[in-house]
Parts: C-alpha cells; structure tokens; sequence
C-alpha cells in the first residue's frame, strides 16, 4: 500500500471513529439541543403574552368575566395557550411535560407555567407545544445532521487523497528517479520542484550528494581494478612465455612437463580473467563508443553460427524463434555480440544432452523482450539472486569457470540500458529474458 493511500485510509478511519461516536451520542444531543430550542421558544412566546396583557390587560383574553378562561390550540393541536384566574400560595414559573385532554385524545405537551399578578388577582400563563412535534423536529435535526455527515467525510476525504497526492508528488518523482538509475553516473541530478516543503527538498539533495559521493567511490573502484589488471598482465606474460619454453626443452621428464601444462592452464585462466576485469572496467567507465546500428536477428545468427560445433557435441539444438526482429541504432555491435554470446554459451555448457535452447521475441507497447530459454539443471533460488555478480559460482561447484561472463553480460546490458529478467527453478531450466526499451519516434 503507497503512502498517500495509508495517509487517507488512516484519516478515514479517524472519521468513521467519529461518526460512531457521534451517532453514538447524536439521540441525546438533538434531544437536549430540541428540548433546549423548545423551552427558549415557549419563554420567549410567554414574554410576547405578557407583552401584550401589560399593554392591553387581561380583557382581550378572558373577556370581562375574569372567571372565565382562555384556551386556544392550533389546527394539529401541537400549540396551545392558556390563561385563567387562579389562587396560588407561591409564584410559578417553571416548564413540565404534561398530558391534555383534547377531543378525547390524550395528548403530552411540554408546557411552561408562569403565574403572574394583575389588579390583586392572580393569573396562570400556560404555553405547550406537544412531544409528537418536538419528537418530530428531533428526526429532521438527527437527519439533516446525518447527511452533512456523510457529505462532509466524502468530500473530507476525496480533498485529503488529492491533497496528499499532490503533496508526495515530490516523494514520487524521486522514487522515478531512482529506480530508472542503474548505474550512480546515469543518476538525473536535475532538482526536482518541492511545492516548498523543505523535507522533500532536503531528500533530493542528500540523495543527489549520495550518488555523487558513490559516483566517485566507483570511479575510484574501476582505476584500482583497470590499474591492478594492467600490472597482472605484464608478470602473467613473462611467466607463461618462460613456462611455454621450458616445455620446449626436450630434456624435461614427462612428470615435469605435466605440472608446467597444470601451471600454463592455470595462467591462461588467470590471464582470461584479468582481461574480463579490464573489459568490464571500462565498460563501466564508459570507455566503448555506441555507433552501430544492427538487428538483434542479425547478431543472433552470427553468435549461434559460431556456437553450432559446440552445440552438435552435445547434440543440442539452439532453435531460432525469433517473431519480431529488433534494430539497434546506437549500439557497440561487439560488446552485445560478448552479451549474447556468454549467456547462449552458458545455456550450451548447462544443458543435458539432445535438448534444445530456443531464443524467442515479443514485443510490447515500450518494451522488446528477446528470451534464451535452455533445458538445464536449473539455478537454485539462493544463487539465483547473485546471479550477476562477479566471482560467484551458478550452478556447479565442480565447474572450471570462473563465473565472471554474466557479470560481463549485465554491465553490457546496463551500457545499452537494457534489462535483464531470469525464471528459473531446480530441474526445470533457464530463461533469460533481454528487455529493450522502445523509444517513440521523434517528430
């Protein structure tokens, strides 16, 4: 899960705990908010009675005979007032909820009592507003507050998903950056545009320094390798030729003829070697000029012309599939013939007799896949993933080579920018899978 989505899906999750907890807690709410709206309308209905007996006396309501009340409900019956003449030791003024009796049907009200004095005589105020009424305003508030709710969590999180978006697109340059860089000299060291957060601003620049600083390590690295290989190359040299002349000697007894043979084995693989971490040194300093252009079919029949004795040893045949042919306009022809040629060489010396390695293509809309695909032991998971380095025996512990051709063959890839994918399981072969990238046509 990317950052952005656990950023929003943890803002979500705050906000359904809320609304839980406010839907939890939304019936008591809206009831004493309702009640609390209820009891200030019907104080502020009796201040506007009182109003009106203080400028007009108490005649307009009970008429001249004060014995008589007044009462009057509205069409529903969810409103009444009432005032009539009373005798009371103390002064009301307080709200209850109580039932009427109206038209044979019982009816609860929440009604404020206020008791006031006119002339020597006292007088009861009484305004209700029935429950069923109130009850319904509470459903419309719980309602209306719902619905906000809701639109507010949506509209809260589509902001803060976009928001965030925006926000790490930074972060997500960067990580572009870096996974398009295979090598610390191809790092773009171009700065990348924060929108001001200095975080981000920060891990371009730390990131830029790093790849400087590996940059250099690695130059460094390549001039020990290219300059220790230069001094290995002038003594393996003398030794062989003076090796090579004593096996000439004919007075040499056959027992000591035999170990200079072991020795001159030993210092042509050495010698193999060295010229191996010469090329790849500079391959890696990018030393070869990329000039030619070619197809991957025509170098393929040029390597598996050259494989053929090799293969009928074996009785392997390399069975060319090719579908769809690919041309390389910026390329070093030998370096990718050294490529494609360790990898089926490889396949031939790993395969079991009377098999067959077939090379095959596809392409896709940005991608040209060419797969080498043999009927080998297979490559074990663990050594699978140090596939690529140098030095690193692949499948046989028993074997002579020195396991430098595929590291060879990644910095070739990595020159030309090509990846290179490998499936393989214990028992049931190798593919190799070369992955070009198709650039559009310039217009």
């Amino acid at each position: 899960m990317k950052l952005r989505q656990k950023l929003t899906f943890a803002s979500l999750l705050f906000k359904l705990l809320f609304v839980v907890i406010f839907l939890a807690a939304i019936p008591y709410l809206s009831q004493r908010i309702n009640l609390l709206q209820t009891d200030n309308e019907l104080i502020e209905k009796r201040e506007m009675v009182i109003d009106l007996i203080s400028e007009f006396g108490t005649a307009p309501f009970v008429g001249e005979n004060r014995d008589d009340g007044f009462g009057s409900y509205n069409i529903l019956k969810e409103e009444f007032i009432s005032l009539e003449q009373i005798d009371l030791d103390e002064h009301w003024n307080f709200i209850e909820v109580t039932e009427r009796l109206i038209e044979n049907e019982i009816i609860e009200y929440r009604v404020i009592n206020y008791s006031f004095l006119i002339d020597g005589e006292t007088y009861l105020l009484e305004i209700g507003k029935s429950l069923s009424s109130i009850a319904t305003t509470e459903r419309n508030i719980r309602r209306i507050t719902l619905f906000f709710l809701l639109v507010f969590v949506v509209i809260s999180v589509a902001f803060e998903f976009s928001y965030t978006t925006y926000i790490l697109q930074p972060l997500s340059a960067i990580t572009k950056k870096i996974k398009k860089t295979s090598n610390p000299d191809l790092y773009d060291k171009s700065v990348i545009p924060t929108g001001g957060t200095n975080d981000f601003k920060e891990l371009d620049q730390t990131l830029t320094s790093l790849m400087t600083k590996m940059s250099r390590l690695l130059q460094k690295e390549k001039e020990i390798t290219q300059n220790i290989s230069h001094e290995l190359l002038t003594p393996v040299s003398i030794l062989r030729s003076k090796l090579e002349n004593i096996l000439t000697n004919s007075n040499i007894d056959e027992e000591s003829a035999k170990k200079i043979e072991e020795a001159l084995t030993t210092l042509y693989r050495l010698k193999s070697m060295i010229n191996s971490l010469l090329l790849i040194a500079r391959i890696e300093s990018r030393q070869y000029l990329k000039k030619d252009q070619f197809t991957v079919k025509e170098i393929l029949s040029e390597i598996t012309e050259e494989l053929e004795p090799l293969a009928e040893d074996k009785n392997i045949e390399i069975k060319n599939d090719i579908s769809e042919d690919y041309q390389l306009l910026a390329a070093n022809k030998s370096l990718v013939f050294s490529m494609f040629f360790n990898v089926i060489n490889n396949a031939i010396r790993h395969s079991v007799n009377s098999s067959v390695i077939t090379i095959s293509s596809e392409k896709s809309d940005m991608q040209y896949h060419l797969s080498i695909t043999d009927n080998g032991s297979g490559i074990p998971p663990e050594i699978r993933k140090n596939l690529f380095e140098r030095f690193r025996k692949k499948r046989n512990i028993n074997d002579d080579n020195s396991g430098i051709g595929l590291a060879i063959a990644k910095s070739i890839a990595d020159f030309h920018e090509i990846t290179i994918d490998v499936y393989s399981n214990p028992g049931e072969g190798t593919t190799f899978v070369f992955n070009y990238p198709i650039f559009p046509a310039k217009t």
